[in-house]
């Protein structure tokens, strides 16, 4: 069945105020709501439904709500809900009528509607920040037929990987699946696997390399006779050979997979698709987690830079050779044609489609560039700091979001966050604007007001 928005007929609702007349409807969050394009949204998220009885939906303007308030105030799942019950604006952002003492829905509510709606989906709120930045003056449409695209990386929230820590953890896995499915096990190595892991690290921290590594291999030996024993238990028997089938197969690599070995190696058994990308930084030269592109306006509009586009890379690919796809994407976005885009030395040699080759400029390139051109190679570096409060502001420092479709939702839900953060920056911007020209009457002034 198709979400429906609430109808509260005020019946049952006699003696309570309605929201709109208990909060400051010039708040920035109250005028945000009134900007954002609810129909659009719900055209959008709706489709993934289908109109068949059955319990209906929570309603689209809540979830998406949610979405955008976790996101831009960087909220946990559980952090929102408990905040949700006690913002009367937050809950007039959702849609509500009147004050609510209860939550309407719940913390997995969030996640199911992630998992639903994917992706291609998402990429709407994205849509719909750029638009409402349009109607509200803070960008114009001029600003998005120039960007500028970078890429970083969006770790994920595993643990620092190492071999000892790995084969542990597979262990400890494997044993106590093997208890869930009645697998009586000959030993577990719970003690002892747990006293070689210690030693295995005391020694490393000491750089007593050869008593570290007598200590790897006997984690590593703990692991094969775990394994081979649950081999040996689960033959002709196929429901416990499933059910232990990816675990034993990860459980395998990790065991014979070395350390500078090239290649796919699994860096976390809860997350085997994170990758280590090498950034080159002092304090962290290695990252565990997907490339994302980030795609930003190149010139500073009034309300600062926006996100105009951000999508997960799996497989690191080399830079240049990601712009084939994230061209028409941006297009396809924003609603615009690329005018000109720069880039950083990283891009050298990109596979762009040849329509685009005269409008590509790379940092630090000589031919064919003017003065104007110059000022926007320069302009460059202004994507970092955007990068910089997506991630520490905004979620993307720290993904714990599942799976590849988990990094792909949280990298455009940041995006997101980061583009209505700047939304509200502007709308309390204007709000100051106009109480000083209500106490200049006399002044010359243009009016800030947003309807």
């Amino acid at each position: 069945m198709l979400p429906k928005e609430r109808r509260d007929s005020g019946q049952n609702d006699l003696f309570k105020s309605h929201l709109d007349q208990i909060v400051d409807m010039n708040h920035a969050l109250a005028k945000l709501a009134r900007q954002i394009d609810w129909g659009f949204l719900e055209g959008k998220f709706g489709a993934v439904y289908a109109d068949v009885p059955g319990r209906p939906p929570l309603p689209t303007r809540l979830m998406a709500g949610l979405a955008i308030l976790k996101h831009t105030f960087n909220l946990s799942d559980e952090a929102l809900c408990e905040r949700w019950v006690e913002n009367p604006y937050y809950q007039l952002f959702c849609g509500e009528a009147f004050f609510r003492h209860d939550v309407p829905f719940d913390r997995s509510s969030m996640t199911r509607w992630r998992q639903r709606m994917g992706e291609d989906k998402i990429v709407a709120l994205i849509q719909e920040s750029l638009n409402v930045a349009t109607r509200v003056g803070a960008a114009k449409p001029s600003d998005f037929t120039s960007i500028i695209v970078d890429t970083t990386v969006q770790p994920k929230a595993v643990a620092f990987p190492t071999d000892a820590k790995l084969m542990h953890r597979a262990r400890e896995k494997l044993a106590r699946l093997a208890k869930k499915h009645g697998v009586v096990l000959r030993q577990s190595y719970e003690r002892v696997g747990k006293h070689a892991l210690i030693a295995h690290q005391r020694y490393a921290h000491a750089k007593q390399f050869r008593r570290a590594n007598r200590a790897l291999k006997t984690l590593r030996t703990y692991l094969g006779r775990v394994m081979r024993d649950i081999r040996r238990k689960i033959a002709g028997d196929p429901d416990r050979q499933a059910a232990f089938a990816q675990l034993l197969s990860l459980a395998h690599a990790v065991r014979h997979q070395q350390q500078r070995q090239r290649g796919k190696k699994i860096y976390s058994l809860h997350a085997p698709e994170i990758e280590c990308i090498a950034k080159g930084k002092s304090h962290k030269p290695y990252e565990f987690g997907v490339k994302v592109s980030i795609a930003t306006t190149l010139n500073h509009s009034r309300g600062g830079q926006f996100i105009a586009h951000a999508k997960a890379l799996p497989g690191n690919p080399y830079d240049g050779h990601t712009l084939e796809g994230i061209i028409p994407d941006v297009e396809h976005q924003i609603g615009a044609t690329i005018n000109r885009l720069v880039a950083d030395k990283g891009y050298r040699g990109h596979n762009a489609p040849p329509e685009y080759k005269f409008r590509i400029y790379i940092s630090g390139q000589k031919r064919g560039v003017t003065d104007p051109i110059k000022r926007d190679l320069r302009r460059r570096s202004a994507i970092e700091p955007v990068i910089g409060h997506a991630k520490s502001d905004h979620r993307m420092d720290r993904n714990y979001l599942k799976g590849s479709e988990g990094d792909a939702i949280n990298a455009v839900l940041a995006a997101a966050g980061y583009n209505f953060r700047r939304l509200l920056a502007w709308l309390r911007l204007l709000l100051r604007a106009w109480l000083v020209s209500i106490m200049r009457p006399h002044a010359n002034h243009q009016s800030f007001s947003v309807s």
